[in-house]
């Protein structure tokens, strides 16, 4: 038990190092601050923003949508078990 404690705590002192650290390491880039795509214009800027105008409802459309298609399953299912039971009383024998 206290070999899990001390691993745990060793885990989360290096996490948080790493965490420290990491804004350091990338903050010493040679390439200015610049990024990974290149300058940010005032186009690449729009055209990030326009991406997240259209993700976020199509985002919305899909999840509605997968919803909606468990919710008819659901029913299906509810629906499906009920005749099952009504059926159940005359399906007997003896």
């Amino acid at each position: 038990m206290k070999r899990l404690r001390t691993l745990l705590a060793a885990c989360v002192t290096s996490c948080l190092l790493l965490l420290v650290l990491a804004s350091a390491a990338l903050a010493s880039a040679p390439n200015g601050g610049q990024g990974t795509y290149g300058p940010a214009d005032d186009k690449v800027v729009t055209n990030a923003g326009f991406i997240v105008i259209a993700f976020f409802p199509t985002l919305i459309l899909v999840l509605s949508l997968l919803q909606w298609r468990l919710d008819k399953r659901r029913d299906a299912r509810k629906a499906a078990a009920k005749r099952r039971k009504a059926s159940a009383d005359w399906s007997g024998g003896w």
